[in-house]
């Protein structure tokens, strides 16, 4: 009996997709970059249909792409070119299964959707702090197997940190039950770690039990308008000293990354003009923190360190403030894409690495437009470069390779990652996007 006969009798006629209108949304990433065709795509309802299909695929030597929101911008959740294989995607194991109140955990399925987490807690008066511009369509599964971070990582850490027990199917479809739901667990090595940024590679996620955090009872949200990157982290220490751990949120953009979002978003509007711009939040259990956010900002708009600001006076005005901010890849996509780059590097050498990056396209790509954006409070910076107005993306296609490892010199030169928040920049090189030799599936899947 063939593969596809195997898997429909095991999971079901409704859980295999062949045709290639069917598959099509499966096998094109994000950016539309990428897009290689696949045996079929598997829809697994449980943990054992996963195991399952991980069994044939072994059984049969066809290789496995595990998939999750495909909302990566690295084509790491697609198929490769080359090979046989499937995707496996998480979509229908979309269910929360506990919610402890008393112990401030949620156990879900790893096709749950990153806001549906965030929801749920919000329901139950908790915080899930992970937070994703693409947080609709992103799944648990893929955030954890990407590690990802997101504009929260100054007070509450990357996806690791709120990860407390794992289920994994192995290459050998082998189900491995780390699901606790303890703070402080010393009985040996801490396995679960091995699954929570190793993007598919040693395993298939199929659940998890997440951490909750106390929900915050107000907000303190303004758009800082500054000179310089240097100006935007001189902004962000202030605020640090100042307000403490009340600082949960402190995002750093350009002028052209703003002016992009904004083409993206015809309603919205910027309440200024600045070169460059900090939209920072506070956030209080019990106590007003917007008093605090504007004791640290008066002495800044006294400086050249401000050039202006806005506080957001209502939770209207804080969702436009905090649109604009997650509008910013969108517009970039829509305005025809970029060579993207996901660095980080120690806090005080951001402006120097970013001046360094300047200085590069400059010299080497005079034509290429930059587009900068990040979080001040972990080092994080979106480094993406532009193709020349009226040129495409495919126009620079020899380019890239010489550009992308430009920006990752540049990057390692000031200690720092080519690989920051997301799923390795390097998944987008061939070399890189190979197919584990050891395993049945894609080595920069899920």
């Amino acid at each position: 009996m063939d593969l596809i006969a195997q898997l429909r009798t095991e999971l079901g006629d409704n859980a295999i997709l062949t045709q290639a209108a069917d598959k099509a949304p499966y096998e094109i990433d994000w950016r539309h970059l990428h897009n290689h065709p696949s045996i079929c795509v598997v829809l697994p309802k449980t943990t054992g249909h996963v195991a399952t299909a991980v069994k044939l695929c072994a059984a049969h030597g066809v290789k496995i792409v595990p998939q999750g929101g495909n909302t990566g911008l690295v084509a790491g959740a697609v198929p490769v070119e080359g090979p046989q294989q499937i995707v496996l995607s998480l979509n229908r194991m979309n269910q929360i299964l506990d919610l402890d109140t008393v112990n401030d955990t949620i156990t879900v399925q790893a096709g749950v959707t990153l806001q549906a987490v965030q929801e749920a807690a919000a329901a139950a008066s908790r915080l899930f702090p992970v937070s994703l511009a693409a947080e609709g369509t992103a799944q648990i599964g893929g955030v954890i197997s990407t590690n990802a971070g997101g504009i929260q990582v100054l007070s509450y850490g990357m996806m690791r940190a709120q990860v407390l027990g794992l289920e994994v199917v192995l290459a050998d479809g082998q189900i491995w039950n780390g699901m606790r739901a303890l703070r402080k667990d010393n009985t040996g090595f801490d396995l679960k770690q091995l699954f929570i940024g190793g993007e598919g590679m040693l395993g298939i996620i199929t659940a998890a039990t997440l951490r909750l955090q106390p929900a915050a009872t107000s907000h303190a949200t303004a758009l800082i308008g500054v000179a310089s990157l240097q100006s935007a982290l001189d902004v962000f220490k202030k605020l640090q000293v100042d307000a403490g751990p009340s600082l949960t949120a402190c995002e750093y953009f350009s002028h052209d990354a703003m002016a992009l979002g904004l083409a993206h978003l015809p309603d919205a509007r910027s309440p200024f003009e600045s070169p460059s711009y900090v939209l920072a939040e506070l956030s209080g259990h019990g106590e007003a923190v917007e008093d605090k956010l504007l004791t640290s900002l008066e002495p800044l708009m006294e400086t050249a360190a401000v050039l202006d600001a806005v506080v957001a006076k209502s939770e209207t005005e804080r969702k436009h403030l905090w649109a604009l901010r997650e509008a910013l890849s969108d517009g970039e996509l829509a305005a025809g894409g970029a060579v993207k780059h996901d660095i980080s590097v120690p806090i005080g050498d951001m402006p120097p690495t970013v001046a360094a990056i300047e200085t590069m396209i400059a010299g080497k790509f005079p034509s290429l437009r930059l587009n900068i954006f990040g979080h001040l409070g972990d080092g994080n910076l979106h480094i993406n470069i532009r193709p020349p107005a009226g040129k495409s993306l495919t126009d620079i296609e020899t380019e890239k390779a010489a550009i992308t490892a430009a920006v990752e010199a540049i990057a390692v030169e000031h200690q720092g990652s080519f690989s920051a928040n997301t799923a390795s920049a390097r998944c987008e090189s061939p070399a890189w996007r190979r197919i584990n030799p050891r395993s049945n599936w894609s080595s920069c899947a899920n």
